[in-house]
C-alpha cells in the first residue's frame, strides 16, 4: 500500500520503518522529470558498460549503471529536490549523506541483465540491529508490477540477524507494486530480492542508499563531482562534502568551519 508524504505523519512514518522496515510514497517525481531520466539513465548504462568491458568486468553487468550522479540534467534536478529529506534525517535522528546513486532496468527474460539471477539478500553487509546504519531508496521510473519483475522483500525481516530460510522466504515476500513516478525506502537490513520479468519491456528504476555521514561512501563524489558542483548547503551536506577526510597537515589544523570533517555529522 502506497501513502502520500503530504498525509504521512513523520510517526507513522517511523512506526512503519520500525515494525515492516519499509514504506511507499507514490506520486513523488514529476512526469515530465521522470521522462528524461529514462532517456539519461539509457546513456549512463551504456557509459557504464563501456568501462566496464575495458576493465573486463562487464559479467552480468547489462541494465546496471553504478554512481550517476551528474550524469544528466535530469539526475541534477532529481538531486536538488531532496525528496524525503525530512523523513530520511528523522530515520538517522540526525544528518547523513548519499552512499550511493545507481540505476538498473530489470530487462526481459531471456536478454542477459543486471538484476536476473539474484537471491535473497541484504544491502548492508554488517547486520545493525536497531542502530539505523544506512537506508535504501528505490524511484520508479516504470510501473512496478508482478508481470514484469517488482521487487520482492520480506517485511520485518530488518529486525532479525539470521537469514531466514528458503520456505519462509516463499511463504512471507510480497512484491513491492507501486506505479511509476513513487519511491520506495526501505531498511537496508531488510532481506529483498530481484522478481523475473515477463513481459517484453524493461523494467527501470533509480536505485539509491544513504548512510550515517562517518560510513564511508562507495563513490568520493565530492572529488567525483568537483568542488564547484553542488548548488546549496543541504544539497553539499547529503553528497558528503561536509564529511570529507583530510589529505594533508593544512587541511587537518584548521578552525572548526573550515575543517573537511564538519561539525554535527555523527
Amino acid at each position: 500500500m502506497s501513502v502520500s508524504a503530504s498525509t504521512m505523519s513523520m510517526d507513522a512514518f517511523l512506526y512503519e520503518m520500525a515494525v515492516k522496515g519499509f514504506v511507499v510514497f507514490s506520486n513523488m517525481v514529476p512526469e515530465l522529470l521522470v521522462a528524461k531520466l529514462r532517456d539519461e539513465i539509457a546513456a549512463c548504462q551504456h557509459e557504464c558498460l563501456a568501462w566496464a568491458k575495458k576493465n573486463g568486468v562487464d559479467e552480468g553487468m547489462d541494465g546496471a549503471a553504478h554512481h550517476v550522479v551528474g550524469g544528466g540534467e535530469g539526475l541534477n534536478e532529481l538531486l536538488f529536490l531532496m525528496l524525503l529529506d525530512d523523513y530520511i534525517k528523522a530515520y538517522f535522528e540526525g544528518e547523513y549523506i548519499l552512499n550511493s546513486f545507481g540505476a538498473v532496468s530489470n530487462n526481459p527474460q531471456g536478454e542477459k541483465a543486471y538484476s536476473h539471477g539474484l537471491r535473497y539478500h541484504r544491502d548492508v553487509r554488517t547486520f545493525s540491529g536497531g542502530f539505523r546504519l544506512m537506508l535504501n531508496m528505490i524511484i520508479t521510473l516504470d510501473d512496478f508490477t508482478t508481470a514484469n519483475g517488482a521487487t520482492r522483500i520480506v517485511p520485518g525481516t530488518h529486525r532479525v540477524a539470521e537469514k531466514p530460510t528458503e520456505d519462509y522466504f516463499q511463504r512471507n515476500a510480497i512484491q513491492l507494486i507501486a506505479p511509476a513516478r513513487s519511491i520506495v525506502v526501505f531498511d537496508s537490513n531488510l532481506w529483498h530480492s530481484a522478481s523475473p520479468n515477463l513481459t517484453n519491456m524493461p523494467r527501470r528504476a533509480l536505485t539509491l542508499t544513504f548512510t550515517r555521514p562517518f560510513v564511508k561512501q562507495q563513490m568520493d563524489y565530492p572529488r567525483m563531482l568537483g568542488e564547484d558542483f553542488p548548488p546549496n548547503d543541504r544539497v553539499r551536506q547529503i553528497l558528503g562534502y561536509n564529511a570529507r577526510v583530510p589529505a594533508s597537515y593544512d587541511e587537518w589544523y584548521q578552525p572548526p568551519d573550515k575543517r573537511m570533517y564538519k561539525p554535527g555529522q555523527g
